[in-house]
């Protein structure tokens, strides 16, 4: 680890939760700056390398697979009893009720495939690739090499401008700077994109559709591209088939529609509150491991409903410290990290679900509304060398 020097801690807006350090705050909007109080010796050495001694000696990235088995199991199940039932249901509106399910159940192969990508699911690498593969592919319709190399530079450098991909240049405006380059009707209706955020999750299914097929036939670099033409083909192909052989066009429409819409808004919405809001790192700041995944991350409270529609990225702080440990083992590695992060004096922030998107809404509009005059939304964490 680079030895660096401590510089500021910063956070924004009203404290998430209490009892974790300094006050956690839940960004919505630019941080503002407090000293952080961290002992002289603290700022020479990593301290995450004693963190993950604890977590490993506590047993937490031990595998799980009658947990994943049991999941992929009932995710099959479920699939295949939807499109049983639709069959029998044949030419009626009701399908509609089965496109939404169907949204439900491909949701959670999302989160499968995003478990078996981080080496979560088998200790083989090459049982987790081609488990993500198939199931990215073949049941959600997505390319995994595509989605892999964004996901993995994201969890390298988390809300860091022009090395995080999910704050770079998009439809919406994630950093100040991003907001200033815009120009026409995308800079005037920057100022209020918050409340443009969720109706545009509707379109991001297709959206994460398109791209796949888009990385597919472009001439870049991606492994096993044959197999991924071939699981996405044989997958919406056999998809939009099936629904025109049992149902008019109309209807067929209608479904596709529906569970696509559907589809976008539950993943995207189990995704958002994790880092939106948060800290943002300058592109010359360097930070070390540990306070630039808990300061950029949110978890957020909740029940088993929470964590089954959020496929564990409720927890996301712990996940990004520990990218392979299995989703089940996250909820036991909370009270661990939260008190080391307090004990280190690292804000750890959890809020929420819908205190999460109140601060997405505010955080995007002022982003908007800033972008119109130099300003910049620095780390909100420390060590800068």
């Amino acid at each position: 680890m680079t030895t660096e020097r401590l510089r500021s801690q910063r956070r924004a807006d009203p404290p998430a939760r209490d009892g974790a350090g300094p006050p956690a705050r839940d960004g919505a909007g630019p941080p503002a700056t407090v000293e952080a109080r961290v002992p002289a010796r603290a700022r020479h050495v990593s301290t995450y390398t004693e963190l993950a001694r604890q977590i490993r000696d506590a047993g937490l990235l031990r595998r799980r697979y009658g947990y994943y088995w049991s999941r992929i199991a009932a995710a099959v199940t479920a699939f295949a009893g939807i499109w049983v039932a639709f069959a029998f249901l044949g030419n009626s509106w009701f399908q509609l009720l089965l496109a939404a399910a169907l949204a439900v159940v491909l949701v959670q192969f999302g989160f499968l495939g995003h478990d078996s990508a981080h080496r979560q699911v088998f200790a083989s690498h090459r049982w987790n690739d081609w488990t993500s593969r198939v199931f990215s592919g073949l049941f959600t319709g997505l390319s995994y090499g595509w989605w892999q190399s964004k996901h993995s530079r994201h969890h390298a450098n988390p809300n860091k401008e022009g090395a995080d991909p999910d704050v770079g240049p998009g439809v919406l405006a994630f950093t100040p700077a991003v907001a200033q380059a815009r120009r026409g009707l995308a800079a005037r209706l920057t100022p209020r994109q918050g409340y443009y955020f969720f109706p545009l999750l509707l379109l991001e299914g297709l959206s994460l559709h398109v791209a796949s097929i888009q990385t597919i036939v472009r001439r870049q670099p991606l492994k096993y591209r044959w197999w991924e033409a071939a699981f996405i083909t044989a997958r919406l192909g056999g998809y939009i088939t099936v629904l025109l052989l049992v149902l008019p066009p109309g209807k067929a429409a209608a479904f596709f529609g529906v569970q696509m819409a559907l589809f976008g808004l539950l993943l995207g919405a189990s995704f958002a509150p994790n880092h939106i809001g948060m800290a943002i790192v300058a592109p010359d700041e360097r930070v070390d491991f540990l306070r630039r995944q808990v300061l950029t991350s949110r978890n957020i409270r909740g029940g088993r409903l929470i964590h089954f529609f959020m496929g564990g990225l409720n927890y996301q702080i712990e996940h990004h410290l520990f990218p392979s440990m299995p989703r089940p083992n996250l909820r036991r590695a909370q009270p661990i990290v939260r008190e080391y992060c307090a004990r280190h004096l690292v804000g750890y922030t959890e809020t929420s679900l819908f205190g999460a998107y109140r601060v997405i809404v505010r955080y995007l509009n002022r982003v908007g509304l800033r972008g119109r005059y130099a300003y910049r939304c620095p780390m909100v964490a420390q060590f800068r060398v």
